[in-house]
């Protein structure tokens, strides 16, 4: 960054939120709104209510009840950044793999028990169940473009079934328990209800073992890559014996199969080889893949409905999923995603979506600093040279549609679990 583009900034970040000025009908609480977005977006090594209203020199009580009581609409905010970033997107260049949408789920450590959908639960930031919360999202990688796009809290059972505790925490009686892939259904709705819709999804096993999810993308016409548990159950024809993915497709056909080199921006390329077979899962058509790792031997199974698909195409989308865990790791630490430390529920789901704002503004002025102007905020562009692209994926001749781009600061694959934790769900 040059110092002009340091010292727009802050006007740039002013444009930004001026957007948001229908969802309160107060300035003061407009006012309590952008101290709290310059805070999440500030140095703080904290990001919750006191050292925020600290920084801004307002009244600790005043934030806490911004969060929790005042009158502005929180939903509308989201819908509003959700609109914003769907005419981002559109006006970003055209890129080989198109939009791909990304499901993930984050966590984070809280000690007690009244945060709202804290429990003891597998925590994934530290590889292990203890006391936390879980929240799912959905984020977008475009080229080199990505973004979180929605935030939802997890309430896990023993919260739904204490509805008194519920009420302490101010959870609405109408806000139940849902398995993560329906939170992750509801948010796609939600996107595609304010413009925002995908060339591709993909997710990881959590999601992939949900048979009933798979189905659905597959009857609205979503095209995904799924990656399924190594006891994910598939049939070479409905009338045939189930058998699990890895005695249809061994690491042995694996190592057979097509070399296929991932780009990384900050470490060694990764090669994997792969190889696919057709396979039906509750009467649909679908391609089995497998992958290993030529320097690891970690293995993979994807699934896909894009039937159609070379298999370098299929790759490329699959490891698209290194882009949220980089959006995790800047929303973590960048702006609070999981700082915040009260009681209430409004006041969590307010802090998630406040923080969304601020990584939309990060996400549309990480592209205007490399030079790319998708939309017009008078004032507010970042201007600088464009930097040079490099492919994600090397693909075999015969899947080159169009230079390929470079995600952001992917993250390798994560390590393929030993056990099967992942039951694959067969039922709506």
């Amino acid at each position: 960054m040059t110092d002009q583009d340091i010292a727009e900034v802050g006007p740039a970040f002013a444009v930004f939120l001026r957007r948001f000025r229908p969802c309160f009908r107060q300035d003061r609480t407009a006012t309590h709104f952008d101290n709290y977005c310059r805070g999440l977006l500030s140095d703080l090594p904290r990001k919750s209510v006191e050292p925020i209203a600290l920084a801004c020199g307002t009244a600790v009580r005043t934030l806490q009840e911004f969060l929790t009581t005042a009158h502005w609409d929180h939903e509308l905010a989201r819908a509003m950044l959700q609109r914003h970033l769907a005419e981002v997107i559109q006006a970003l260049p055209e890129d080989p793999l198109g939009s791909v949408g990304v499901i993930d789920e984050t966590s984070c450590f809280k000690q007690g028990d009244k945060t709202p959908g804290v429990q003891r639960q597998y925590l994934g930031c530290l590889g292990k169940i203890d006391n936390g919360l879980v929240t799912v999202h959905v984020g977008v990688a475009r080229g080199r473009f990505q973004a979180l796009l929605d935030a939802d809290l997890y309430l896990p059972q023993s919260w739904d079934q204490d509805r008194p505790r519920c009420r302490a925490a101010g959870i609405p009686d109408d806000v139940r328990y849902r398995a993560k892939w329906r939170i992750a259904l509801d948010q796609l709705l939600r996107l595609d209800q304010n413009g925002i819709r995908f060339d591709w999804l993909t997710f990881d096993e959590e999601y992939g073992s949900k048979v009933p999810f798979l189905t659905l993308l597959s009857l609205v016409g979503q095209k995904f890559v799924a990656e399924v548990p190594i006891s994910f159950s598939v049939r070479s024809e409905d009338a045939g014996p189930s058998r699990r993915a890895d005695q249809v497709l061994t690491a042995q056909d694996a190592h057979q199969g097509r070399c296929y080199r991932i780009r990384h921006q900050t470490q060694a390329d990764a090669r994997w080889r792969a190889q696919g077979v057709p396979v039906r899962v509750n009467g649909h058509d679908y391609t089995l893949v497998v992958a290993i790792n030529e320097a690891t031997a970690e293995r993979k199974y994807f699934l896909t409905n894009a039937t159609g698909k070379v298999l370098g195409r299929v790759l490329r989308v699959a490891f698209c999923r290194a882009t949220v865990e980089h959006s995790f790791r800047v929303a973590k630490s960048e702006a609070g995603l999981v700082h915040y430390e009260g009681r209430q529920y409004v006041g969590l789901v307010r802090h998630l979506i406040l923080a969304l704002i601020v990584l939309g503004f990060v996400s549309v002025h990480t592209n205007r600093l490399r030079g790319e102007k998708p939309t017009s905020d008078a004032g507010a562009s970042l201007p600088s040279a464009e930097r040079p692209l490099r492919g994600a994926v090397s693909s075999p001749p015969g899947d080159a549609r169009g230079p390929s781009r470079r995600r952001g600061d992917p993250l390798p694959p994560t390590s393929q679990r030993a056990s099967d934790p992942f039951p694959q769900e067969t039922a709506a």
